[in-house]
């Protein structure tokens, strides 16, 4: 199947009792058995372990990124967090120096403090990145391109590093979602999404997924998931599940959308920069071309005065853009991520890495770019 079909047809299948198109909402905790240890079906006893909505949604997920298997959890972080249960004290983890504050946080004030050390390192660097590789590497962490200052990494070029390495590698592929960019099919061994974010694509629902090529390590993780509990209930994956089926629809609009507001702000004399794979000036516009099929909308500009004030000014006057975190849906969004989404990264690693207090992050949505267009100019008058 092409992916238009997948997203809508991918994995799934009409219910068995009733002929229903969409999945049933399962909203059950436990599953009826004929004798002790023998369930009606024998793949749902308790709905933490399975339970039919989240199947179908998992089966989703795996079929638009081409794994083998996908895992729905209660949200990103907490997919995350699965990934990390895999790895003890002694071991090392190689990050991407620009994450998302929730991912910096985690590794940083949860893990660190369980004897796991983390890197931090640019991935264009991989000079650098090859020379923190030793025996107790098992894992690498990217987002491409990163929240919020579009960073991207060579995934390809990566994925040939961490194989001669037998070094597990995850990317965080929130951003492009899998209609943009397939991290497993250019070497993966994990894709992580926030799938509260496009995959759900309304504002209405936490989320978390995991895909992986291994079954293997699918199997692993499931149980890591199952003896932990972070699932996804039914009601959320029925929702998640909901959002896949438009997916190509939003993502088209969404960059359509994007590529205008980005226009507009290039060229206006308040703002200094913006920070956007499909600009040509941008550092790292060749590796989106390379791994990405569109740019996205996710936007983030600076202003040529350097001021905070001029940042918060700017995101009190807008009226159709959306103060608030998060990203993705098809409302369009703004957000301060030194005051918000990134608050819990250090002021000094922030600036460090270029989060700047006048750094402003849009979440361009699906409304009509005139609509949009006049809104930024207005707020930034």
């Amino acid at each position: 199947m092409k992916f238009n079909t997948k997203v809508i047809h991918g994995g799934q299948h009409h219910d068995p009792s009733t002929g229903a198109v969409m999945p049933p909402v399962y909203q059950t905790s436990t599953f009826v058995q004929t004798s002790p240890g023998q369930p009606i079906n024998p793949d749902y006893e308790y709905s933490r372990a399975a339970n039919p909505t989240r199947t179908a949604l998992e089966n989703a997920l795996a079929s638009i990124e081409n794994g083998t298997r996908g895992l729905a959890f209660s949200s990103g972080l907490a997919a995350t967090d699965c990934v990390l249960r895999s790895f003890k004290a002694g071991d090392e983890i190689i990050a991407m120096d620009d994450l998302y504050g929730g991912t910096y946080r985690m590794f940083t004030r949860i893990y660190k403090d369980s004897g796991i050390k983390f890197h931090f390192v640019d991935m264009n660097d991989l000079d650098k990145f090859k020379s923190l590789i030793n025996e107790n590497t098992k894992l690498v962490w990217v987002e491409t391109p990163t929240n919020p200052l579009m960073k991207l990494a060579d995934v390809q070029e990566i994925a040939k590093i961490t194989k001669e390495n037998k070094i597990l590698f995850a990317v965080d592929n929130t951003f492009a979602t899998p209609y943009l960019q397939k991290p497993l099919d250019l070497g993966a061994d994990i894709v992580m999404h926030s799938a509260t974010k496009y995959l759900g694509g309304h504002s209405d629902v936490i989320a978390g997924a995991l895909i992986v090529k291994d079954e293997a390590l699918g199997e692993q993780l499931h149980f890591q998931q199952f003896a932990t509990g972070a699932t996804l209930g039914p009601m959320d994956s029925f929702l998640v599940l909901r959002g896949i089926k438009t997916l190509h629809l939003r993502v088209e609009r969404h960059c359509e959308n994007g590529g205008k507001v980005v226009e507009f702000l290039n060229n206006h004399p308040k703002v200094k920069t913006v920070y956007y794979p499909g600009l040509p000036s941008h550092p790292y516009h060749e590796i989106a071309k390379k791994q990405m099929s569109g740019f996205g909308g996710m936007v983030s500009f600076t202003f040529v005065s350097g001021k905070k004030e001029d940042a918060i000014d700017f995101l009190e006057k807008l009226k159709v853009f959306t103060l608030a975190e998060s990203l993705g849906g098809v409302e369009s969004l703004a957000n301060h991520p030194a005051l918000m989404t990134h608050a819990s990264i250090p002021e000094e690693k922030r600036k460090e890495i270029g989060i700047t207090d006048d750094l402003v992050r849009l979440s361009v949505g699906i409304e009509d770019a005139v609509d949009l267009i006049e809104d930024l100019k207005q707020a930034l008058a």
